[in-house]
This record gives C-alpha cells, sequence and structure tokens, in this order.
C-alpha cells in the first residue's frame, strides 16, 4: 500500500508568540511529505483538548519537549503503518491512543499536529492541493474572511475586555475584494489611531493595540474606520468576539476597563444596547461558556438577526454542536482543529452544523505559525467564514494570502462570499 504511513518525526519549533510548539513530519511509503503545526490558543474553552506542556521554568513553562516524545514515541508506534489516505482510521487510532477525553495524556499539540501531518500528506500522494482532497471532489466557495481591527482581551494585555473587534466585507464579490476592503478598514482605523495620539503597535493578532477608555469606544472608532474607509449602506459590518468567559463566571460579568459587573441579565442589557446602536452581523461567546440560559434567552432575541456563534461554548465538538440545535442556542460554530483534537472530529463538528444550517467560522488561534492549513480547510469543507486574525503579522497573512492563491486556481465557485440574511443597514457613528 503506496498511501502507508512509513515515517512519523517530531520536533520543537516556535509559534507567532515565541513559545515553543510541536512540528509533526509525516512521509508515505511513496515519498508523499506533510508537515503540521500546531497552533495555541490564549482565552481556551475548558472542555476543548489540552495542549501538553512541560512546566517548570525552562520556556516559561511552555515546553513540549515532553510532547514531542510522544510524537517520536507512542504517536509514531500507533500510526505506522496506517493507510494515510484514511483519515479518519487515523485519527480513531490516536484518540484510542490517548484514551482521555481532552487529548492530555499524549497532548494535544501532540494529536493534532500529528493528524495535520497525515492529512497534508494524504494530498500530497493524491496529487491534489489539500482543499480539493478535503472537498471529496465536491463544488467549493471562497469564505468570508473576519479580520480583526483591534485586538483586546486575552490578546493584548486585556487593555478591552471585549477580546476581538473585526470587520466583515459582506458586500466583496470575491475574496480580493474582500481584501482590498479590509485593508482600507485597517489602514483607516491606524490613521484615526494615529490623529488621536494612541497609535502604540499591534496586539497578538496583528490588530490595533486597543487604547480606550470604554469597551464601547472601540465599537465607535471600528464604525468611524468603517465609515472613514467609504463603505457604507451595509457594505462592511462589524463582527465581536467577546469571549465572555475571560471576565463572566457563574452569571456575573465583572468588565475591568468599564469599572462595572452585571448579572446575565444587565450584561445581555449591555450587549443588546450595542446591538442596536453600531452596524454588528456576528457576535460570538456573547456569555460564558458555564451560562446556558444566557446563551438560549440571547439567541431567542437576536438569533433572527445577527450570526451567534459558539466557541468556548462549543469547543469543536459535534455533541455539543448537535445538543446547542436542540436547545435552541447559538445559530453558528467557530472550528478550530486544535481545540477538537484531530482533523476527523473537526471534520464532524463542522457537519453536524451544516445539517442543522447553522453558519461554520474556521479559525486561527493566537498563538499562530505559518502553517496554512485553515485557509484549505475553510476552502475545501465550503465553511463559508474564515478568521485569522488581522490584517499584518506574517501568520496572519499567509492564510490570506493562501486563499487568495485557492481563488486564482480558477477552480472555485464564483459569486458573493457572503449569503446570509443581513441587517437594515445603520450608519451610526456617536456624535455624527
Amino acid at each position: 500500500m503506496q498511501t502507508a504511513i512509513d515515517s512519523v518525526e517530531g520536533y520543537r519549533v516556535w509559534d507567532s508568540r515565541g513559545r515553543p510548539t510541536v512540528e509533526v513530519e509525516v512521509r508515505l511509503r511513496d515519498g508523499s511529505l506533510g508537515i503540521g503545526i500546531a497552533p495555541a490558543g490564549a482565552s481556551r474553552g475548558t472542555n476543548e483538548a489540552s495542549d501538553l506542556r512541560d512546566g517548570g521554568s525552562a520556556h516559561g513553562g511552555f515546553g513540549v519537549d515532553t510532547a514531542v516524545a510522544h510524537v517520536n514515541g507512542l504517536i509514531r508506534d500507533t500510526v505506522l503503518g496506517l493507510d494515510g489516505a484514511d483519515q479518519s482510521l487515523v485519527d480513531a487510532a490516536l484518540i484510542e491512543a490517548d484514551g482521555t477525553p481532552n487529548k492530555s495524556r499524549l497532548g494535544g499539540n501532540a494529536v493534532v499536529a500529528t493528524s495535520m501531518a497525515v492529512l497534508k500528506a494524504a494530498a500530497a500522494a493524491a496529487g491534489q492541493p489539500v482543499w480539493r482532497w478535503l472537498s471529496a471532489g465536491a463544488a467549493v466557495k471562497m469564505p468570508l474572511p473576519m479580520v480583526q481591527i483591534f485586538g483586546g482581551g486575552a490578546h493584548a494585555g486585556r487593555r478591552t475586555d471585549i477580546q476581538d473587534f473585526m470587520v466583515m466585507p459582506v458586500a466583496a464579490q470575491s475574496f480580493d475584494e474582500a481584501m482590498v476592503m479590509c485593508s482600507d478598514v485597517y489602514r483607516q482605523a491606524g490613521e484615526l489611531m494615529l490623529q488621536r495620539g494612541s497609535h502604540f503597535g499591534v496586539a497578538d493578532e496583528g490588530g490595533w493595540w486597543p487604547d480606550f477608555d470604554s469597551n464601547e469606544k472601540a465599537l465607535e472608532m471600528l464604525t468611524r474606520a468603517i465609515d472613514g474607509a467609504g463603505y457604507g449602506q451595509g457594505e462592511a459590518l462589524i463582527a465581536l468576539d467577546v469571549a465572555a468567559s475571560e471576565f463572566g463566571h457563574g452569571g456575573r460579568y465583572k468588565l475591568a476597563l468599564d469599572g462595572r459587573e452585571y448579572d446575565t441579565a444587565g450584561w445581555l442589557e449591555q450587549v443588546t444596547g450595542w446591538v442596536e446602536r453600531y452596524p454588528i452581523m456576528s457576535i460570538e461567546d456573547p456569555v460564558s461558556e458555564d451560562d446556558g440560559e444566557g446563551m438560549l434567552a440571547f439567541t431567542r432575541a437576536w438569533g433572527q438577526r445577527l450570526q451567534v456563534i459558539g466557541d468556548d461554548y462549543l469547543v469543536t465538538n459535534a455533541a455539543r454542536v448537535t445538543t446547542a440545535v436542540q436547545q435552541g442556542c447559538c445559530n453558528a460554530v467557530l472550528v478550530k482543529a486544535n481545540q477538537a483534537g484531530t482533523i476527523s472530529e473537526t471534520l464532524a463538528t463542522v457537519k453536524a452544523a451544516k445539517a442543522a444550517g447553522w453558519g461554520t467560522v474556521v479559525s486561527a488561534r493566537s498563538g499562530e505559525t505559518e502553517d496554512t492549513l485553515i485557509a484549505h480547510m475553510a476552502v475545501g469543507w465550503s465553511a463559508g467564514q474564515l478568521k485569522v486574525g488581522s490584517f499584518s503579522r506574517s501568520e496572519r497573512m499567509a492564510k490570506w494570502n493562501e486563499c487568495l492563491r485557492i481563488e486564482r486556481s480558477g477552480q472555485i465557485s464564483a459569486g458573493p462570499l457572503w449569503t446570509g440574511a443581513l441587517p437594515v443597514p445603520r450608519r451610526l457613528v456617536a456624535g455624527s
């Protein structure tokens, strides 16, 4: 069998925050090579796959020597000889070898890097780009980018409580046009920050470093940037990653920047006020992962008008998506391969969401690498949306540029990137 896994090698490399991470090389019997690199998140759901770190003083406790040793030991022994073209077979073997609910024995970083490498090797053996291999011959479309303009929360020293203030170029008719629109808004936001004397560099994911005296001021500034870039009538809209689990627990939400604390009802009233005042199209994790009643209330109130995304709330888990569908919580899922632990589990989540008519948003992590696999996942699975971070830093631009290359291949279905419903256009800018 020419696609049998012939060798597996694990190494320590470095992510975008200068922390160690796991790289895996998988070679098949026919010589086809796949390389996968595990990303790492700063804000993490409690139920997602767990990275294995060495602890201690070296590398600030973020070392991966143990995880790499697992790749070169039990993981290698587990997958050698298996058919690399059978992703579900290989991933099932990895899951069984680990034997824990969250990949904590072998390390989610070791397991996901191996799964990624197997996928790439299989595509190489088939002589296909990864996105085409993932599509299994089905027609695909380019995703709509969701680009961070201001980075906050765990990505920027918690300068704002809200984690990501993003733009969605919903009027774009091609990925290339979407990139131009995002570039315009990003540049305009930088110029506005410069004018107000608060241009202090960028956050973990490349968005402008926030310098605001309230969370709402960031929304005002982003709306001004969209307006200043010349996009009106709902051509470019706002997406928020609230990441509420970072400041909320047990039905209490404490905003350090605003100096206020809310119960669930009060917090949802605050978010509702933002939705009513600003051109917001999408909100991710509006409540904490332990606040099911809050998620249900928000989805009931806004699910027909907004995209309500579960991230920490769903942790790229098909069973959790199915349960949320039954409960009426959320209408979209954030998709992170390292959150699930394997490519097969990630795909199962995408399928569960699509079966319910939900949106799917393939996402990077704050600790990223030059690996461009998520671009291929977003296209090959026709996910609809891609969230990479901002419009700066090479680990981010590598993914955006890979999408441009895929679009140029001429094998992609044409048409508008955004096919969802849009709210009534609003051009509300405070003080205008």
